[in-house]
């Protein structure tokens, strides 16, 4: 499923935008929903500035249209002055504190991202964010691999400015895991992205995490709500729906 058709569909404008610092990409999309809850839906693209926000927005209607409320971060990235290690990582930080302040809950905070938006998840899961959990779709986890193995056009290495010694403070496969909320990590068999090798590992390492992977799978269909994975994506993110919030708004 290309990528450029997700970026065709017909979305809702978001019911509000919040910003959370000066940077035009500081901006979080916010799309109100029921009472199930608040998604964080944190968007991938190997953290390159090309890749925005937009691509996901077919799965922040499908998630609102269920009843959570979305919101959507947009970051600093690759190519953006202030992008990469350390502003894309602060941004994230900045982002999701900014919607525990001021979008209300009224069940789970549960943080979902894909691919590169996958490992900033678990990458805030292993700063001990306080979210209900995280949901780690087709996510790059392993960053010294990406860089390794020059994925994303060398993305690995030019998070970190080209300076591996960095990737102690965002290779989510080297830093503990601290949330005390459920983990998913859902990968499909056929990703020619980010290969599922990646959170087969990353479950080997981390007890905490519960990997479920889909044949004939590859890495778009995850985001795609019109996509035989959808189901499983949407019972991912559900499972949150009993656990109760461990933040007061």
């Amino acid at each position: 499923m290309p990528y450029n058709e997700l970026l065709s569909r017909h979305v809702r404008t978001p019911d509000r935008v919040i910003r959370y610092g000066p940077h035009p990409e500081q901006v979080i999309d916010v799309l109100k929903g029921g009472e199930r809850g608040v998604v964080i839906l944190v968007h991938g693209g190997f953290w390159r500035a090309e890749y925005d926000r937009l691509h996901t927005r077919p799965m922040a209607d499908a998630l609102a249209a269920d009843g959570y409320t979305v919101c959507s971060p947009e970051y600093r990235r690759i190519g953006h002055e202030g992008g990469g290690y350390p502003g894309t990582f602060d941004d994230i930080t900045a982002a999701v504190a900014t919607i525990l302040a001021e979008v209300p809950a009224r069940g789970p905070v549960v943080m979902a991202g894909h691919s590169a938006g996958g490992h900033l998840a678990l990458w805030h899961g292993c700063s001990g964010g306080k979210i209900s959990g995280v949901v780690a779709l087709a996510a790059l986890s392993d960053v010294g691999r990406t860089a390794a193995d020059g994925l994303g056009g060398g993305a690995g290495i030019a998070l970190v400015g080209g300076r591996t010694d960095l990737l102690r403070h965002v290779d989510t496969m080297r830093i503990p895991w601290r949330n005390e909320g459920r983990l998913v990590l859902v990968h499909g068999a056929k990703d020619r992205v980010v290969p599922v090798e990646m959170s087969r590992h990353y479950a080997a390492r981390n007890p905490a995490a519960r990997l479920v992977e889909l044949p004939d799978v590859g890495h778009f269909k995850l985001i795609d709500p019109l996509s035989h994975a959808w189901p499983v994506v949407s019972a991912a993110i559900g499972e949150h729906d009993m656990r109760p919030a461990r933040i007061s708004l």
